[in-house]
């Protein structure tokens, strides 16, 4: 197995099953399922994106799980954490619209949420034609070792990501608000991948309300 497909793999094991006192995606997803206030599961999704992004911008909340995770290359201490609690989140969005975790599709898609944008370009370099928009019905007729392929292709984005020195010095830039810009960055990706998450596996149209606008 090649090291990128092998660091995918650690990540989504880790977010899935859970890590240290975090629970497991689908626990975590089955605590919003049986809380009756929410009205529905839109409204059950907004309230997962805003308390896990929320835990992520306390400073020293990553770091503090930072020795939990062992992947098989080098990464910047805690973003190997910081990408496992994205996939505990997508995997959360998931299993709240019915999906199994440990499904194919299901782990390929939430890596694709993770890189965000380039998810089209890293599935098309993967000799794979989506014509329709991306989600779970897309990859229906993906074959396993397709998917591998995407995954392994997304591995290695993760790992160059990681070897830039924007993202690993991060930090240094501004050292005496270091834990709080490292906390604000990880929030704001985690709510970039949630809102991701949303679009992938969402059975439909799904209508979200711009921030300071009424109701029409």
């Amino acid at each position: 197995m090649s090291k990128p497909l092998e660091v995918v793999n650690a990540v989504l094991d880790a977010g899935f099953e859970g890590l240290g006192p975090l629970c497991s995606a689908t626990g975590l997803a089955d605590e919003y399922l049986a809380d009756a206030r929410y009205a529905n599961h839109e409204a059950r999704i907004d309230s997962l994106i805003h308390w896990e992004t929320g835990k992520l911008f306390t400073t020293g909340f990553l770091s503090g799980l930072g020795g939990l995770l062992t992947l098989p290359v080098s990464l910047p201490a805690g973003l190997g954490v910081s990408w496992a609690v994205q996939a505990r989140l997508v995997g959360a969005i998931a299993r709240i619209h019915g999906h199994d975790v440990e499904e194919d599709r299901v782990r390929t898609l939430t890596l694709l949420a993770i890189v965000g944008d380039i998810g089209k370009e890293v599935v098309k370099q993967a000799g794979i034609e989506v014509s329709q928009q991306l989600g779970m019905r897309a990859l229906e007729a993906v074959p396993k070792h397709a998917l591998s392929s995407i995954n392994r292709a997304v591995g290695f984005r993760l790992v160059s990501k990681a070897s830039q020195k924007g993202v690993v010095n991060l930090s240094k830039v501004v050292p005496l608000a270091g834990g709080l810009v490292g906390g604000a960055v990880d929030a704001l990706a985690c709510r970039a991948v949630g809102a991701t998450a949303r679009r992938l596996f969402s059975p439909g149209p799904v209508s979200v309300p711009v921030p300071g606008m009424s109701p029409g």
